[in-house]
């Protein structure tokens, strides 16, 4: 192992799951997060087979699997009052043979299994930790605290996210952009006809959807033209859109109301090209490349960051900075070919485009991904 003692700036996906590996290697690790305890926030999450690799190796699926609900196919449906079902098809098992190719379940549930993991490896969560300013030379990396604390590492790794303060204050300037499109996502009870993700598209809006994530739940989404929207009018709102739509989404629309989980979130695109280190300082997952959910592959990406870099560290080959830099060489076409083609589909849907190959690039990607990264 290359380090001994690392600091991770964010408890997202990324985050927790680098540090697991780490500490079960042995490294003392130290996970900073600016909230002020674990957050009970989000509504659900689709991970694909290559997420569901990755959170096998770290020991989480035996748990996830019990509490998502997973599927092998998705459905295309028309935008007529019985919502038709004009398609099933079969979607790649992109994590092997012995994975489901998908499986929804609930964010918050998610996190609480990583943080579960990130106990019992040793690693230790630090909340209200908000970083404020970095000093890096060639031996440690200081972490300085809006508090004025100073924590000094052999690596901090910044998986803080879209709008990372890590990437900041190493002065990259790349910044998320709007793709013109917004969702408002919904948690609401399964209706028992919804056993896979459903789309339909060319309806009144982009496009409309659900996933399961549980037996007794879905997260259902609508995307729509990016603009400004009050939440606190979700209900009434999403309860108008999905009026729109037939079949199951009668019944997600009725079970919509003030107490129903909603957010609404615009859909922003970045990469940063190079580089992704400065120094003792590595940045991964959203923090460095970020994608609309239109393929769900954003916390697969996250997620084989994290693998990827604690498999460099713990190789122990050269120097850190040969680690880093072969981190990114192994992660940066896999990452802009998944950034590249989730803004295409996104655009194609915002420009009103007919004559696209929507199944054509998510082959391609999902190809792509059956290789282990």
């Amino acid at each position: 192992m290359i380090v001994n003692k690392v600091g991770i700036v964010g408890a997202g996906m990324a985050g927790m799951t680098v540090g697991i590996l780490l500490a079960e290697a042995g490294v003392d690790v130290e996970i900073l997060d600016s909230a002020a305890g674990p957050t009970q926030l989000g509504s659900g999450i689709t991970l694909q087979g290559n997420a569901l690799r990755i959170l096998r190796q770290i020991g989480a699926w035996d748990r996830i699997k019990e509490l998502g609900y997973a599927f092998d196919s998705i459905g295309i449906r028309a935008p007529d009052p019985h919502a038709t079902v004009l398609a099933i098809i079969d979607d790649v098992r992109t994590g092997g043979p012995d994975l489901p190719a998908t499986l929804g379940m609930r964010r918050p549930d998610l996190a609480a299994v990583l943080r579960e993991l990130v106990h019992e490896s040793g690693g230790l969560i630090r909340y209200g930790c908000a970083l404020d300013g970095i000093d890096s030379d060639d031996h440690t990396a200081t972490a300085i605290l809006g508090t004025g604390e100073r924590l000094t590492y052999d690596l901090l790794i910044g998986a803080d996210g879209i709008n990372s303060t890590t990437r900041r204050l190493l002065g990259i300037e790349v910044e998320p952009r709007s793709t013109g499109a917004g969702a408002w996502r919904v948690v609401v009870p399964r209706p028992a006809d919804i056993v896979r993700t459903d789309l339909i598209y060319g309806g009144p809006h982009y496009l409309a959807g659900y996933c399961p994530t549980g037996d007794d739940s879905i997260y259902a989404y609508i995307i729509e033209p990016a603009q400004a929207r009050d939440v606190k009018d979700g209900a009434v709102i999403f309860k108008e859109l999905a009026a729109g739509y037939g079949g199951p989404w009668k019944e997600i629309a009725a079970s919509v109301d003030e107490n129903t989980s909603i957010n609404y979130t615009w859909f922003t695109t970045h990469l940063v090209e190079e580089p992704w280190h400065r120094g003792r300082v590595m940045l991964i997952g959203d923090a460095i490349h970020n994608c609309p959910p239109t393929i769900a592959q954003g916390a697969a990406m996250a997620l084989e960051d994290a693998w990827v870099l604690a498999e460099e560290l713990n190789d122990g080959n050269g120097t850190l900075d040969e680690a880093l830099l072969r981190v990114r060489a192994r992660r940066f076409e896999r990452a802009k070919t998944v950034v590249d083609s989730s803004t295409q589909l996104v655009e194609w849907m915002v420009d009103g485009r007919t004559d696209t190959d929507v199944a054509g690039v998510m082959h391609k990607v999902a190809t792509m991904l059956e290789v282990p990264a």
